[in-house]
Formats: structure tokens, C-alpha cells, sequence
């Protein structure tokens, strides 16, 4: 099977790219090694949470996506090709994914996108060495790569790199639907 979407990284960032998309009905897998930052993370600063542990977000994060309607599998990506058709993700284990576009989530390792030929230039926030070139909408520079969170240049922060996931799967859901995609909830009327 052909993904539509495969995000790369399920941390705040990944999973938040992975709810817009699957709740856009667009087919979406979403891959983690679960070896993210945010999992040593004890969260005081997210709106909406007054505080919560960083595998308590995470985990929330990969529940949620999976209620949207993304397929989430547990593995450690070692390449990341393109095959004519789109790209083409393989684990550890030798097991082998299919999509069209791909969104990389990788928080503070870019090494897969890097092998992948992504461009990549230094990083400001402290810690991070190395990120993603990308444009305003989150593309890199191969087509069909995009790129968000910490791994495209954002701060480390959850909530920050939850949204920039989000901007990002909205930039590309556009760009696959061909006009902007918004996706809006509305309390029901009360009686």
C-alpha cells in the first residue's frame, strides 16, 4: 500500500501533523523509534495543560492520531528513498514503506533526512546543531519532503513544535487538495 502521507517522528510535532492529516482523510502513516526529547520532558508551559510528563503528552499524542484515522507503526527508519512514485521508508526490522509525500518530525536528529540528500544548514537553538532547510511552508529541498518542528529550525518547546507539525500538514494538505484546506470544529448549539 501507498501512504499518502508518511510523518516521520511522532513526538508533539509528528502527532499533531498526523491528526490534521488523518482527520483530512488523506491515508497517513506516521513511524517513531520512540526515542523522542519530549519523553524526558515534565511539561509546565502547554496551553490547555497545567502540567503533564512528557511520555504522558506523547502517548496522548499517538492515541489521538490514531482516533483521527493515521496508522502508526513503532520502528527505527534506517533509509528514506524516492522510487519514481514517491518514497520509499525501510526499518530496522527490513520492513518497507510506501508514500507520496513525506513529512520529517525528527526533533533534534536530522541523520535520516540528511542521507536522504535534504539540505540542511546550522541551527540556533542551543543544543541543536543541524536543521532542515526549509521554505515558509515547510518544504525542503527535495520535492515531497517537508519538514517540521525542531529538525526544520523551531524551539525545542512542545507546544511550539505541536503547531509548527500542524502549519506544516495544513502547507500540504493544500498543496494535495490544490486550494486551502482549514479544518474547523464548532461547538453544537445548546438548547
Amino acid at each position: 500500500m501507498q501512504y499518502d502521507v508518511a510523518i516521520i517522528g511522532a513526538g508533539p510535532c509528528g502527532a499533531s501533523a498526523a491528526i490534521i492529516a488523518g482527520r483530512a482523510k488523506v491515508s497517513t502513516l506516521v513511524v517513531d523509534a520512540d526515542k523522542g526529547m519530549t519523553r524526558r520532558a515534565m511539561v509546565h508551559n502547554h496551553l490547555g495543560l497545567l502540567e503533564i510528563t512528557g511520555p504522558d503528552l506523547v502517548e496522548r499524542g499517538h492515541e489521538q492520531l490514531q482516533l483521527a484515522g493515521a496508522h502508526f507503526e513503532k520502528g527505527q527508519l534506517k533509509s528514506l528513498d524516492t522510487d519514481g512514485n514517491g518514497f520509499v521508508l525501510v526499518d530496522e526490522a527490513g520492513r518497507s514503506f510506501s508514500a507520496k509525500q513525506v513529512v520529517l518530525c525528527l526533533g533534534a536528529n536530522p541523520a535520516l533526512g540528511k542521507a536522504a540528500g535534504v539540505a540542511t544548514k546550522e541551527g540556533v537553538e542551543p543544543y541543536i546543531k543541524e536543521v532542515f532547510v526549509v521554505d515558509e511552508q515547510g518544504r525542503t529541498s527535495i520535492p515531497g519532503i517537508w519538514a517540521a518542528g525542531t529538525c526544520a529550525g523551531t524551539s525545542v518547546h512542545t507546544i511550539v513544535t505541536a503547531g509548527d507539525g500542524a502549519r506544516v500538514a495544513f502547507h500540504l494538505l493544500s498543496a494535495l487538495k490544490g486550494q486551502r484546506y482549514v479544518d474547523h470544529d464548532v461547538l453544537a448549539p445548546q438548547s
